[in-house]
């Protein structure tokens, strides 16, 4: 019989791993406008949200007394959720799982200036063994001219706010009307691009569009699951095995082999988040994941 904890991690791991799956779907579906991919992400990835709420809810799921900080959450979720799938696309799969790693290095420095936290000598030691890990997989990129390795980066700098909106309604809102907010924005976002010129999608496509809405919903359930189930301490790690995951669909898939200084400065990244982590759990702050 296995462990709260046991099970905890494994929720965590088969989190990561339907993560990685939604990551190669997005980028396989590089065919069609990002628009329409972020509008089937969201309206198949209802589906799972909605089943969530429980039956006493029914009527009152969509009240809340803080939509303002709502709207925060839901946009900067927004944007950063375009960053992501225009970087999927146009970068290799492992490269821009390692930037996104970045993201708890952007939420110390929105701690420190949108909410004057006072931070310490090892956070921002890790902030800046994160930053060196960043240009490092950067580097290759700005020799090659290539303008997309800015969109992970970008995507860290709005996880900041999703993750400080999140620390905050948290303490008031259930997960299912914090994931509904966002999910309809962006649904609504990627409808608004149809005039722009959508794509009829084969058989295998409109399969995938589907797949994505539900595998995404169900990573962010599943990790939801894991943090309640175990120690964020044990949870936490397991991301990083979505680079492992990347790593092994960018080969077998589209035959990218990471480049050795990808793999160093996603370590210094993963060296930098973990210190950040280690440092809030000990003041006993909410671990916000990457994707929520």
């Amino acid at each position: 019989m296995l462990s709260k904890n046991q099970l905890g991690v494994l929720y965590g791991i088969a989190s990561v791993a339907c993560f990685a799956m939604m990551d190669a779907s997005v980028k396989w579906l590089d065919m069609l406008p990002v628009g329409q991919v972020l509008f089937a992400r969201f309206f198949f990835g209802l589906i799972p949200i909605l089943m969530l709420v429980p039956r006493s809810e029914y009527k009152t799921f969509y009240k809340t007394e803080r939509p303002k900080l709502h709207a925060a959450r839901a946009v900067s979720g927004c944007l950063a959720i375009v960053c992501l799938f225009i970087a999927l696309r146009e970068m290799p799969l492992a490269d821009v799982v390692s930037l996104t790693f970045g993201g708890p290095i952007f939420v110390t420095l929105g701690s420190i200036f949108f909410l004057s936290e006072k931070v310490g000598i090892r956070r921002w030691s890790a902030v800046l063994i994160g930053f060196i890990g960043m240009m490092m997989i950067v580097k290759p990129a700005y020799d090659e001219l290539n303008i997309y390795y800015i969109f992970p980066i970008i995507f860290c700098i709005f996880f900041a706010g999703v993750a400080l909106s999140i620390r905050s309604l948290s303490s008031t809102e259930p997960n299912y009307r914090i994931a509904l907010y966002f999910s309809l924005l962006s649904m609504l976002v990627g409808l608004a691009t149809l005039p722009f010129g959508w794509v009829m999608p084969s058989g295998f496509e409109f399969f995938l569009l589907i797949f994505t809405g539900f595998i995404g919903s169900a990573a962010n359930i599943l990790l939801t699951i894991s943090l309640r189930m175990a120690e964020a301490s044990l949870v936490t790690p397991t991301k990083y095995l979505n680079l492992v995951f990347a790593i092994f669909l960018g080969y077998f898939i589209w035959g990218e082999i990471p480049k050795v200084i990808t793999l160093l400065g996603a370590g210094l990244i993963i060296v930098s988040s973990m210190i950040i982590f280690l440092r809030e759990s000990k003041l006993k702050k909410k671990v916000v994941s990457p994707r929520s």
